[in-house]
């Protein structure tokens, strides 16, 4: 908490319902230093509502108290004679040390010192070519081990904390906002190299029967063609490779199993599953889109396109997108550049027709999600057609009486063709997001800023873009 900035602050204060404050703090610019430092005297300062005050303070002494008993048990394990693993011992004793490792990671990594031909292109600060940047992978993945004290297995949190400080350090790297993605990606392909002709580790031989590898692979570096569709993420976990009758015997089922009205969702899962492969080779070889859906027509299930996503990126696409607009709506429509916006018209129109609580959230965050282009400048004919024909061929939305509760429809078309309706408008934001990346679909230009705001969120990029 000490390093975090202004706006990170923020978005605690959020998430913890103090909403009403944010414009106070950002006013007096108080960062995650600044907001441990703040005495009874300062908050009343700071803060109108005793009842604010009382969540304020209580939050920040909890975290104090957090932190100096993690300190305190860091003293006794460093002191501690050798009946302290009695007191602190097997999982608990690994959890704490898991977790200090973690805290350590965070406050204390520095960028390693590059050879000298990789700091006078980076000195030159323009984008270097290939095989500079195999150099630069190479050094951050050996320094990473260093850290890892031997072990080849960082966690995502790892992984973000270098690139981030790599991107800080040399912001000309961020490729058109896509670097973050392209440079972690490049640095897991990197781990995944060197672990596999390994054979000889114990850690690593586990992974690789949880994980079925397979002998004799090879896999494209992520900078393989230098760009920035690219990003798009192969799955860690691999299965069996199937051919022939086989992989046959399992999309024939998948297609009749799709026309029946009762279907075996655990046996679904399974099988797509085990022909993820085939899909994710056809998907990167281009194929039509008709023919991937014709042989894997699931994907047109709302559930089946957020689990192929979480399959992708270990992530939760939908209930990530909740959490953004339950987080950011508000703030999205007070913002003056949507004052006079027809969907915010349309918006205070409604609003004055109901009382129900849960019925004003729902018509805010369909609002906060229409808007969105507009917040950024972006066109918003490239994110979602409101009560008019969907023209773009790349994922749209279509949205029709959105803020009638009895008739609202939501609906995702790509190739101007509709792919599934989906229930509101936040399962309607999480597919579009998840179609870019599972059908690897290039991001246009013009809604470019839009979608990078949602991906730094839902990926949990240390600093993560913000609303204008």
């Amino acid at each position: 908490m000490e390093s975090w900035s202004v706006d990170q602050v923020c978005n605690w204060l959020r998430q913890r319902n103090l909403g009403e404050l944010v414009p106070k703090f950002r006013e007096e610019e108080v960062s995650g230093a600044a907001l441990l430092a703040l005495n009874d005297r300062m908050v009343q300062q700071l803060v109108k509502k005793i009842g604010h005050q009382a969540v304020l303070m209580d939050l920040i002494n909890k975290y104090q108290q957090q932190k100096s008993g993690l300190e305190s048990l860091t003293y006794c394990c460093e002191t501690a004679s050798p009946k302290f693993p009695e007191v602190i011992s097997g999982k608990n004793l690994k959890s704490f040390f898991a977790r200090y490792k973690a805290l350590q990671w965070t406050s204390s990594y520095a960028l390693p010192d590059f050879p000298y031909d990789v700091k006078c292109v980076l000195a030159e600060k323009k984008c270097p070519h290939h095989s500079m940047r195999i150099r630069i992978i190479e050094f951050l993945q050996a320094d990473m081990t260093k850290y890892l004290e031997g072990s080849l297995y960082p966690n995502s949190q790892q992984y973000n904390i270098v690139v981030n400080a790599l991107l800080q350090a040399y912001p000309f790297l961020d490729e058109n906002g896509n670097g973050f993605l392209l440079w972690k990606r490049a640095l897991k392909d990197r781990f995944k190299y060197v672990r596999r002709p390994i054979e000889d580790d114990e850690q690593v031989l586990r992974n690789k029967c949880k994980f079925g590898h397979r002998r004799g692979q090879t896999r494209k570096s992520s900078f393989a063609e230098n760009k920035p569709d690219d990003v798009q993420v192969r799955v860690e976990e691999e299965p069996v490779h199937l051919e022939g009758s086989a992989m046959d015997v399992h999309i024939k089922w998948l297609k009749q199993e799709y026309m029946k009205t009762q279907r075996n969702w655990k046996e679904v899962d399974n099988r797509m599953n085990v022909t993820i492969e085939i899909r994710r080779k056809m998907i990167s070889d281009k194929a039509p889109l008709k023919d991937i859906l014709r042989l894997f027509p699931f994907l047109r299930c709302p559930y089946q396109l957020f689990r192929e996503f979480q399959l992708l990126k270990h992530m939760d696409i939908y209930k990530k997108t909740v959490e953004i607009l339950e987080i950011y709506s508000e703030n999205i429509l007070s913002l003056y550049v949507v004052r006079n916006n027809p969907i915010n018209i349309m918006l205070q129109e409604n609003l004055k027709r109901h009382t129900e609580e849960d019925i004003l959230k729902y018509m805010k965050m369909t609002a906060a999600c229409l808007l969105l282009p507009d917040v950024f400048g972006d066109d918003s004919s490239l994110f979602a057609a409101v009560n008019e024909e969907v023209k773009a061929v790349t994922p749209v939305l279509e949205v029709k009486n959105p803020f009638n509760v009895n008739s609202c429809e939501f609906a995702l078309y790509v190739g101007r063709e509709e792919l599934t309706q989906l229930d509101d408008c936040t399962m309607a934001l999480a597919a579009l997001v998840a179609a870019f990346h599972v059908f690897d679909i290039p991001c246009p230009k013009r809604i470019h800023r839009t979608l990078n705001f949602l991906e730094s969120l839902v990926f949990e990029v240390r600093s993560p873009a913000s609303l204008p």
